[in-house]
């Protein structure tokens, strides 16, 4: 199991288990721990879920609550003819490339309802940098993107939905959507690396007489 996973699937279930009659949509099953979670709360709040992996994880349960999709999210000419009401929830824990998340968002955000939230998993590059404890350069670098990307997408819709981020384990970002409207994201551009910056980085270091 990953890093901190049961952590974040008990965080995933307090926000879920709140939805009465939740419609929920999964991108992303590999061993099922947290589909069966979301299968459980379904059981609990007479809710649906539909799960969709590029891996055949058909056998992870056995449940009339459950549709599994065999193939990869980015298929929206058959997955989005499977959507046949508005979401409570989008639980996305696929494929962890920045633009691929950014363009499975777009795709299946017109599906949730205002007020609805979407969930992405693994957006938290700290346990994954130079010697701490996961210490992987690729993971760092991917999520610390994606992290990034992320914010980009809500600085051109701050008025669109609401962003919250928990860093237990590789990180989850909450979205609350408000308003339909999705707009293309806008670069934050920062001010860390002016020479201005840079010049007064230097300057500090410089030692005091």
């Amino acid at each position: 199991m990953k890093y901190k996973e049961i952590e974040k699937i008990n965080y995933i279930k307090q926000i879920a288990e709140k939805i009465k009659f939740p419609r929920i949509l999964e991108l992303g099953v590999q061993k099922g721990n947290s589909t069966k979670m979301l299968l459980e709360l379904c059981d609990k709040n007479d809710g649906y879920l539909i799960s969709v992996d590029i891996d055949d994880c058909s056998h992870v349960a056995s449940n009339k609550r459950w549709k599994f999709i065999h193939s990869s999210d980015d298929n929206f000419n058959l997955i989005n003819n499977k959507i046949n009401e508005k979401l409570d929830l989008i639980f996305i824990d696929s494929y962890h490339e920045p633009n691929h998340i950014k363009k499975i968002f777009y795709n299946y955000y017109k599906y949730l309802k205002i007020e609805g939230i979407c969930i992405i998993d693994d957006i938290s590059w700290i346990p994954y940098s130079k010697f701490n404890i996961c210490d992987n350069d690729f993971i760092e670098r991917i999520n610390r993107l994606t992290f990034e990307k992320i914010l980009n997408i809500y600085n051109s819709n701050t008025e669109n939905f609401t962003l919250n981020f928990h860093f237990v384990g590789s990180g989850l970002a909450i979205i609350k959507k408000l308003k339909d409207d999705l707009f293309e994201e806008k670069k934050i551009i920062n001010r860390l690396y002016t020479i201005k910056n840079l010049i007064k980085k230097i300057y500090s270091r410089k030692p005091v007489k």
